[in-house]
C-alpha cells in the first residue's frame, strides 16, 4: 500500500500527522520537510528572547523522536522536484514517491521589499526554527535591531527584542501599528505600550537601502537602513517582517487551481483528486488564515478525511491573540466582503472596537489592554467564519 504522504513538517503538516495518529496508528505516513525536522510552534518564535531561548531549546522534538513517537517516517532537507497528479506520484530530484493521498502543508514565504545596498544580503527574516537560530547567532553581543514592517510580526518582534534587552527601531509605511488588523485607536494603544518599551517607531517612509557602516578602530561595525524620506537608522541588524506569502508554485506547476493560496473545498481537497492542502498555503472556501486555530480547526478535519469518514472543515469565531504583552491585543478580523462601521470605546490603552455591519450586526472586534477580558462575551455574539 502506498503511503500517505505530507510535504511540510510545520505546525499544518506535523498536526495532522497526529491529529490521523489518534485515528489510525498503522497506515504508512512519510513526511518530506526541506528544513532538519525538528518539531516546534512557530508562534513560539516571537517570545524566544523574552525567554531567553535558543533554536533548540524552543524544539519540542527532533525528527528521529517524531519518527518514533508517531510510527512515521521524516526524510528531512528533502527538496520535492513535482508532483505528477496523474501517476499520485511526489517526483524528487532523483527519485519518485507514489501516494495513496498527499497533503500539501508548504506554509508561507516571508516578502522581503527590494531594498539596494551593500547590506541587503544581511537582512534577516524569521519564518521558521532554522531562521530563528541563525538571527539569535547573529545578535550575540549585538545591542540594536531595526525592524521593517509594522504588522502582526513586526511588532510581535518589537515587543519580544525589546525584552531582551535590544533597542529596537521600526519602520512601517502606512503610520501606524497592526494597520490591517486594527482601527486607529486601537492601534494607538499598541505604539504607545510599544513605545513604553523603548520601542523607537518611523510611521510614514518606506526603507530604501541597507548600507554597512564600517567602524573605526575601536568601533561596531553598523548596518545603515535608508528611508525614503532620507533618513537614516543605524543598527546592528536589521529584520524584515513586511507579511507572508502562500507557497503556491508547486501546486502550480502540478496544474492545480490556485488563486492567493492552493484552492480547496471544505474539506480540504484541492482540484486534484487525493490532494488536500492546509495551513498558510492553502485558500479554503476564500479564506487565507494565517493564524493557528484555523489551522488546527484543519487538521482536526483532514485527519478524520485521511482515516476513511470525509469531513468538512468548520470555521467558528476565529479570534487572533497578538503577542504583545506591552498592550495585549486580541483581534477577531472582520471578513473581507462585510460593510459597516466600528463603535469604539477608549479609556487610555483599554481599546474595545466593535465592528458593526448594516444591519447594526457584530461581525469583528478588535480588543487591547484590559478590554481583551470581554473576547468570550464578545465572541458568543459573532457568527460562524464558515460554518
Amino acid at each position: 500500500m502506498n503511503p500517505i504522504v505530507i510535504i511540510g513538517s510545520g505546525l499544518a503538516g506535523f498536526n495532522t500527522l497526529k491529529e490521523f495518529r489518534k485515528l489510525d496508528k498503522e497506515t504508512p505516513v512519510v513526511v518530506l520537510t526541506a528544513d532538519d525536522g525538528r518539531s516546534y510552534s512557530k508562534p513560539m518564535l516571537s517570545t524566544g528572547f523574552t525567554k531567553q531561548k535558543s533554536a533548540d531549546e524552543l524544539a519540542m522534538a527532533n525528527a528521529e523522536q517524531v519518527a518514533e513517537q508517531f510510527n512515521v517516517t521524516v526524510r528531512t532537507h528533502v527538496h520535492v522536484a513535482g508532483i505528477d497528479t496523474a501517476k499520485q506520484r511526489v517526483l524528487l530530484p532523483d527519485d519518485h514517491l507514489d501516494y495513496s493521498a498527499l497533503v500539501l502543508a508548504l506554509g508561507a514565504d516571508t516578502w522581503t521589499p527590494p531594498l539596494e545596498g551593500d547590506a541587503v544580503g544581511e537582512v534577516f527574516s524569521v519564518n521558521d526554527l532554522i531562521d530563528y537560530g541563525r538571527f539569535r547567532q547573529a545578535l550575540e553581543g549585538k545591542k540594536s535591531v531595526t525592524i521593517l514592517g509594522g504588522g502582526l510580526i513586526g511588532c510581535e518582534f518589537a515587543n519580544d527584542l525589546s525584552n531582551g534587552g535590544f533597542q529596537v527601531s521600526l519602520v512601517e509605511p502606512v503610520g501606524r501599528c497592526l494597520p490591517m488588523l486594527l482601527p486607529e485607536p486601537a492601534s494607538a494603544a499598541v505604539g504607545r505600550g510599544l513605545e513604553e518599551l523603548g520601542v523607537t517607531f518611523h510611521f510614514g517612509p518606506l526603507a530604501k537601502a541597507v548600507h554597512h557602516r564600517h567602524g573605526g578602530p575601536g568601533e561596531r561595525d553598523m548596518l545603515v537602513t535608508e528611508l525614503s524620506d532620507g533618513s537614516h537608522i543605524e543598527s546592528d541588524a536589521v529584520l524584515s517582517a513586511i507579511g507572508l506569502r502562500p507557497r503556491i508554485d508547486l501546486a502550480k506547476q502540478a496544474g492545480l487551481n490556485t488563486n492567493r493560496g492552493i484552492l480547496t473545498d471544505q474539506t480540504l481537497r484541492t482540484s486534484a483528486d487525493k490532494v488536500y492542502a492546509l495551513g498558510d498555503c492553502a485558500e479554503v472556501g476564500g479564506h487565507v488564515l494565517p493564524y493557528v486555530l484555523p489551522l488546527m480547526a484543519s487538521a482536526r478535519a483532514l485527519a478524520k478525511t485521511l482515516a476513511g469518514e470525509v469531513t468538512p472543515v468548520s470555521y467558528g469565531v476565529m479570534p487572533v491573540t497578538i503577542k504583545t504583552p506591552a498592550c495585549p491585543v486580541v483581534v477577531c478580523p472582520v471578513p473581507d466582503e462585510v460593510e459597516g462601521e466600528w463603535r469604539i470605546e477608549e479609556n487610555g490603552n483599554d481599546v474595545t472596537a466593535l465592528f458593526e455591519d448594516r444591519d447594526g450586526k457584530l461581525r469583528g472586534y478588535a480588543l487591547t489592554g484590559e478590554a481583551i477580558k470581554e473576547k468570550m462575551k464578545l465572541n458568543k455574539e459573532l457568527p460562524a467564519l464558515m460554518p
